[in-house]
């Protein structure tokens, strides 16, 4: 494509940004999903559709993006002290994407592009990259004026990338939040390595994640210590729930599967949940219907350790996960103040981002579909939904709160035959 038509696709796509001064707003050009022309429906995953709930929309800042790439030093190298006789250590990379509330500098836009990939790299031949636009703009400088904001880390399933939820990464950090989201090593497309990778790093890579940004130069002054929260999708949200203080259950099916790592993974009296952590999303959390026991590989009397607030979102007809386990692991959750979105008949993907043009095959089709619900649609509820939740739970918003109070007669904030397929319910330890 030659340069100027680069540009002039840019321009279409895009929302070129004047200068301001402070940077924290969306200019002279609103976001308004119905002016076709700056924001053609359809263009950029995320956008709110003319059904979408009031809080699907994104907030007043523009978006900044970054790449990071850490090492979470000394750590057991499953993969390769699985097939030897010794524990072996090495420095665990990962690479984590940062959303950021930003200033955009003159002629800045407000668009970029991220590489994802089809496939998986343990089946040869498989893997092929695609790209898809965002609504942020790469490496932008930091806004420290409205700051410090809640820090969300975001966990992935396994296989999947720190681009699956990308949409929900950028709408939290226009509505001032900083997002951190983790490749997890052994976990990607483009690595998958172990499921007993998967299970032992899952909640160290989530605790490390979050505790590396807080102290980096860059990030410390701009996050709050006191406002953070986890966001995690499958193999994400069985990590959450680790990191939250439960652990799995000593039994056959553990041992058999995890061997030597067993004793890392079970729960133990001394687990406490991780105090930097207020408040959690769980898209279809793993292990509630493996085995017999209701509540799958987990040991139950650990599940009621998790003290904060958890939003719990799954579809009912959830085949990887198991919606009647993760019921059992909501319900059994009894000291947190707990929510559970359902959508009826949905499978497991109520969290990805919609299956990319280049996804012709079904299997990588079914990576992202499902064969009831529009997945744009679930994107928009979810980013209504998360950030009601947060809102509330992190940036003490009590406006927030009306957004959560929802009844079988009440929907704040959605449109009228809007709600159809949709269940919510609310539990307070406390009543």
């Amino acid at each position: 494509m030659k340069r100027r038509s680069l540009w002039v696709l840019l321009f279409v796509l895009g929302t070129f940004v004047v200068g301001q001064s402070s940077g924290n707003v969306h200019g002279t050009i609103s976001y308004d999903p119905f002016a076709y022309t700056q924001h053609p429906l359809g263009t950029v995953w995320g956008d709110p559709l003319p059904d979408a709930p009031a809080l699907a929309a994104r907030g007043k800042f523009m978006v900044g993006v970054r790449t990071l790439q850490l090492f979470n030093l000394n750590q057991i190298d499953v993969i390769n002290t699985l097939t030897s006789d010794s524990t072996i250590v090495y420095d665990r990379p990962l690479t984590v994407e940062v959303w950021y509330p930003a200033v955009l500098e003159p002629g800045q836009v407000q668009l970029t592009i991220y590489t994802d990939f089809l496939g998986r790299s343990d089946k040869p031949g498989s893997l092929r990259a695609y790209t898809f636009l965002g609504r942020a703009t790469r490496d932008a400088r930091p806004n420290t004026t409205d700051g410090p904001y809640p820090l969300v880390v975001v966990s992935h399933g396994y296989p999947g990338s720190r681009y699956l939820l990308a949409y929900l990464c950028e709408n939290l950090a226009s509505k001032g939040y900083v997002v951190a989201s983790i490749d997890h090593t052994d976990s990607t497309y483009k690595d998958v390595g172990s499921f007993v990778s998967t299970v032992v790093n899952r909640s160290l890579d989530q605790r490390f994640v979050a505790r590396e940004i807080v102290k980096m130069p860059i990030w410390k002054d701009l996050c709050d210590l006191n406002a953070v929260g986890i966001i995690g999708y499958s193999m994400g949200a069985f990590g959450a729930l680790r990191t939250l203080g439960a652990g799995l259950e000593e039994n056959d099916v553990v041992k058999r599967y995890f061997g030597r790592f067993t004793p890392m993974i079970v729960a133990k009296p001394s687990d406490e949940p991780d105090p930097l952590f207020k408040a959690a999303v769980l898209f279809a959390p793993w292990g509630g219907a493996v085995g017999a026991s209701p509540t799958g590989v987990w040991n139950k009397e650990s599940l009621a350790k998790i003290n904060v607030p958890t939003l719990w979102i799954a579809g009912s007809q959830d085949d990887i996960a198991g919606y009647r386990g993760i019921v059992n692991l909501f319900e059994s959750a009894v000291d947190s103040k707990r929510y559970l979105l359902t959508y009826l008949n949905a499978l497991h993907n109520v969290a990805p981002h919609p299956a990319p043009s280049i996804a012709k095959e079904f299997d990588d089709y079914y990576r992202f579909a499902d064969p009831v619900w529009d997945i744009w649609r679930i994107n928009n509820i979810n980013q209504h939904f998360v950030t009601a939740f947060f809102d509330y739970y992190l940036k003490r918003d009590e406006n927030a709160k009306t957004y959560l109070e929802v009844t079988p007669t009440s929907w704040p904030g959605f449109k009228p035959r809007t709600t159809v397929g949709l269940e919510f319910l609310t539990v307070d330890p406390r009543e």
